[in-house]
């Protein structure tokens, strides 16, 4: 079975999370959007994943490739194939589903930063059984304020209300970065975190003490996400 992941930024690739699945069996066809690589215009493949990157989910001026991702989103939905979006492929979600996202919102998160896991979240698939507190990287200024209509809450943060969500049954919204390993803080831009007023190796230093126990947290839910991708819902299309 394969996932489709839009890559949107040179960086932006799927990481741990790619790795993860990959574990599992899944292979993962990534769309290096950035570059003008075609994104599809109907879905295929057994799941999708939207990555991160810095423009509003319809910053078509900027990233024209954003209105077939969007159509991709909205045909998952309307065929319940499992969706996992990422920062920007959660805001999408949000977007498409018919929530509100906005830019500069909010005090930007940067780093390992605490999470808090809502009693929704006992009852979720993805979400069950996990820590009440558990940390995740996080890399944003922009935010979703307002779920969509009957969306699940999952999980906030004190800076950010909507850290993770669920649509419908088979698509979730996460803000945080599970595919990022803490070496990769390395590569972020110190000046631009420093006028956040972030120091680059201090970042480094905390998401590696945290990764001893939020890095298998991540895991598990990526690999649940795999085990829900390998379940034909009760409608839509089989042997993808």
């Amino acid at each position: 079975m394969r996932v489709l992941a839009v890559q949107n930024t040179p960086r932006g690739g799927p990481g741990r999370v790619g790795d993860w699945l990959e574990e599992v069996g899944l292979t993962v066809d990534v769309v290096h959007a950035y570059e003008g690589e075609a994104v599809p215009h109907g879905l295929t493949h057994s799941a999708l994943v939207v990555l991160g990157g810095g423009f509003m989910p319809d910053d078509d001026a900027r990233a024209p490739w954003l209105a077939a991702t969007r159509g991709l989103v909205a045909a998952a939905l309307a065929e319940r194939t499992p969706v996992l979006g990422i920062c920007l492929g959660g805001q999408m979600l949000a977007h498409v589903a018919g929530g509100k996202v906005a830019a500069g919102h909010g005090v930007p998160e940067m780093g390992s930063t605490a999470l808090s896991m809502r009693a929704e979240a006992a009852a979720d698939p993805l979400f069950h059984s996990l820590p009440k507190r558990v940390t995740a990287i996080e890399r944003h200024v922009d935010a979703v304020t307002s779920l969509p209509p009957g969306a699940v809450w999952l999980a906030r943060s004190d800076r950010c209300p909507y850290q993770a969500f669920r649509v419908g049954e088979r698509a979730w919204g996460v803000q945080f970065h599970p595919e990022t390993a803490p070496e990769r803080l390395l590569t972020w831009d110190a000046a631009r975190l420093a006028e956040h007023g972030h120091d680059r190796q201090a970042l480094y230093r905390g998401a590696e003490e945290d990764a001893r126990t939020a890095t298998p947290v991540w895991r598990e839910v990526i690999r649940r996400f795999a085990a829900l991708v390998r379940e034909e819902p009760e409608t839509g299309r089989a042997g993808r």
